[in-house]
């Protein structure tokens, strides 16, 4: 009975890790689909948060679509699911500070999270700004989910497979 209850509760985890892992793949890979082609509008949306120097703001708005898009597919394909996982709750911790950066200085602007952002009316500013920030938390909640799970349904689970059939076996030998 115990061992049916260890089953059921693994394969819920499994389902949530795999969830998580394409929810928060395919979110980057829509954000950086959507501003890679118009790398321009990055840089501007970027500049806009006026946190980094220009040339910073220009580095990080021409690279960040890349970035986001190369970091979903890893994610979608369950390849070093905790560090990509790790990669992915980081990105969304940076998008929550700086959304709340702005947000605290009274700076009204687009997130630019997918697309071109900038400068918005006030209001649009400040009506957008919770949920932006709810929907980077939760995103930001399945990368750390990431990196406790046991990947799932992932190139993870065939690659290093070995390693945790041969932890799991010298876990029985201790129990025994």
């Amino acid at each position: 009975m115990d061992s049916k209850i260890r089953t059921g509760n693994r394969d819920w985890k499994n389902w949530v890790s795999l969830a998580a892992r394409l929810i928060l793949g395919v979110v980057v890979i829509w954000a950086g689909l959507s501003k890679v082609g118009n790398l321009a509008g990055s840089v501007q949306s970027t500049s806009s948060y006026q946190i980094l120097s220009y040339d910073l703001a220009q580095f990080v708005g021409y690279a960040l679509p890349f970035a986001e898009i190369a970091l979903g597919i890893v994610l979608i394909l369950g390849l070093f699911t905790r560090v990509m996982g790790a990669l992915g709750a980081l990105l969304m911790l940076g998008f929550v500070i700086a959304i709340a950066s702005v947000w605290a200085r009274g700076i009204s602007i687009d997130c630019g999270c997918f697309g071109n952002g900038g400068p918005v009316d006030p209001s649009t500013a400040t009506a957008g700004y919770p949920w932006e920030i709810l929907r980077d938390v939760a995103l930001m909640a399945c990368g750390i989910w990431l990196v406790f799970a046991k990947p799932f349904l992932a190139v993870d689970s065939w690659l290093f497979r070995p390693v945790e059939d041969i932890i799991a076996q010298k876990d029985r030998k201790k129990r025994r």
